[in-house]
């Protein structure tokens, strides 16, 4: 079977015509649209020269205009508008979260302050880390803040002090630095000594002190290997010591053994001296627990 060539040649004429009457009215269009002198109106198609309306600025918006190509005398199909493009953002993570939240940092404690008293006259020679061995703990037996114990040993001419005092509030005051020798100790049972591991040597200046000690009392050398610590209180008066003092005595502990690199031993002044009276009964839980693990909190 054959196709005729000759058949669709007028279809084809018509439509070629069609398409050139489509672009020259669209070229027509496109002139009036732009001319000078004219405005336009594209819902009645009438043309007129410029209003009063079309010298005014201007004001653009971003509203398309549509055309309708009907009004053109085109019988063209009408495509609906392009759907708007759209972004899908992918769900948000759920950032809720169950069970139990991660516990906060420990506060950090502060920084322990030391208040510097230092007296002329209270340091007895030179005590390098060499000369380290004893932390020597002691009750003042008074009640009187920190500074006022260091005006009383001051004035009372004998030359006794201790490196640190803590006062009921926890207060930290040094009257003598820790490289220099404190006669804090005083002698100590005969025999001592020997037994703590102690000597009494020349970097002891030797001055101030009691008028005199009972013969059973002859050992001299702790005050030259220790550092001592008073506690503001009096034994047996009934009354505990407070929290802000025992922590403090904790931190000034820590602080000493980073000062010397290395752990020191902790007594009370009694275990040098038979029958002192500070470190009272009510300390002796908490002399355990520092002996034990350097704190006196039993579970530390």
């Amino acid at each position: 079977m054959t196709t005729s060539l000759h058949s669709s040649k007028p279809r084809r004429a018509r439509r070629l015509a069609r398409v050139g009457a489509l672009g020259a009215i669209l070229v027509a269009l496109g002139a009036l649209m732009v001319a000078p002198g004219l405005t336009r109106d594209l819902s009645t198609q009438a043309f007129g020269p410029p209003t009063a309306a079309d010298a005014a600025p201007a004001v653009h918006t971003t509203q398309p205009v549509a055309l309708d190509p009907t009004t053109l005398g085109l019988n063209l199909p009408i495509l609906a508008p392009a759907a708007t493009p759209t972004t899908t953002r992918p769900a948000e993570p759920d950032r809720t979260t169950s069970g139990t939240a991660e516990p906060s940092p420990e506060t950090e404690p502060e920084p322990l302050v030391i208040h510097e008293d230092f007296r002329t006259g209270l340091a007895h020679g030179p005590k390098p880390a060499e000369y380290q061995r004893y932390i020597m703990l002691h009750d003042t037996e008074g009640w009187e803040p920190p500074q006022e114990v260091i005006d009383i040993w001051e004035e009372s001419g004998n030359l006794i002090a201790a490196h640190f005092i803590i006062g009921l509030d926890g207060a930290v005051w040094q009257a003598v630095p820790l490289d220099q020798i404190a006669h804090h100790a005083g002698h100590g049972d005969t025999g001592h000594d020997e037994l703590f591991g102690v000597v009494r040597d020349d970097r002891d200046d030797r001055l101030g002190g009691p008028a005199g000690y009972p013969e059973w009392a002859t050992a001299a050398g702790m005050n030259s290997w220790s550092v001592g610590i008073e506690l503001v209180h009096v034994g047996g008066a009934g009354r505990d010591y407070p929290e802000a003092q025992l922590e403090a005595l904790d931190r000034v502990i820590a602080y000493i053994d980073g000062y010397y690199g290395f752990e020191s031993v902790i007594i009370d002044h009694k275990a040098w001296r038979t029958g002192n009276s500070d470190m009272s009964a009510e300390f002796a839980s908490y002399l355990a627990n520092y002996q034990d693990h350097r704190s006196y909190r039993p579970d530390h």
